[in-house]
């Protein structure tokens, strides 16, 4: 992963790089590991939650181990430029962060444990940074689909600061943002499912060590 010797800053829209029109390359169809398709449209009644908690590669697999999550991809959001690719959003210069978006039955897990595991697997008190992994695209992000969704993820957020905070930990930096206006952008085909693909590849991913008091019931059917 890149390290940069300078502060990370988010470049302004006419710092951004220009992007393209289209993808720079192709998706594979189906996970590796779930054997579902990994670009929709999905099925019926299955939602769609977006995060960013440090390098995509551990984050991912976080999500495809959980119980109800029907498909997982990982790629860019929250940035400027159109159809980066990794490269370009390890420049600095797209505004994206690395992203995960999970596909789940919300009759068989519920957006609180998934807020849960997001919480609880990263950091998000470090701005531009997940341990040694340092700039933009390492931010902490929650990009919503609803309304729903943004007051769950808000509470949780408000609730999940609190323990924190009684645990000598410093303020959120999480970035948390309704999707719309801030599409997801797949990532290249290597990274998907990466460490499927390589169960001894580099895996950043690090929680804080204290419990998020949210999401611990199943949803009901």
């Amino acid at each position: 992963m890149f390290l940069h010797s300078r502060t990370p800053q988010l470049p302004t829209p006419e710092q951004a790089l220009k992007g393209r029109p289209e993808p720079a390359f192709t998706v594979p169809e189906r996970h590796t590991v779930l054997g579902t398709p990994l670009l929709g449209p999905y099925p019926e009644g299955l939602e769609i939650a977006d995060f960013g908690l440090g390098c995509f590669w551990g984050a991912e697999r976080k999500f495809w181990q959980t119980e109800g999550v029907w498909t997982t991809l990982v790629g860019y959001q929250g940035g400027t430029t159109p159809n980066p690719t990794y490269e370009e959003a390890c420049s600095g210069l797209t505004g994206h962060t690395e992203a995960v978006r999970v596909v789940y039955d919300p009759k068989a897990v519920s957006y609180e444990t998934l807020l849960k595991l997001f919480w609880e697997s990263h950091d998000p008190t470090q701005g531009f940074r997940q341990g040694n992994d340092v700039g933009t695209q390492y931010r902490s992000a929650i990009y919503t689909h609803s309304a729903a969704q943004q007051a769950a993820a808000e509470a949780s957020r408000e609730r999940y600061q609190q323990v924190l905070t009684a645990s000598g930990h410093g303020k959120i930096t999480t970035e948390l943002l309704p999707s719309e206006g801030r599409p997801f952008y797949p990532a290249e085909a290597y990274h998907q499912q990466y460490l499927d693909k390589n169960p001894a590849g580099y895996c950043g991913i690090g929680g804080t060590g204290v419990s998020c008091p949210i999401g611990v019931a199943r949803a009901e059917g």
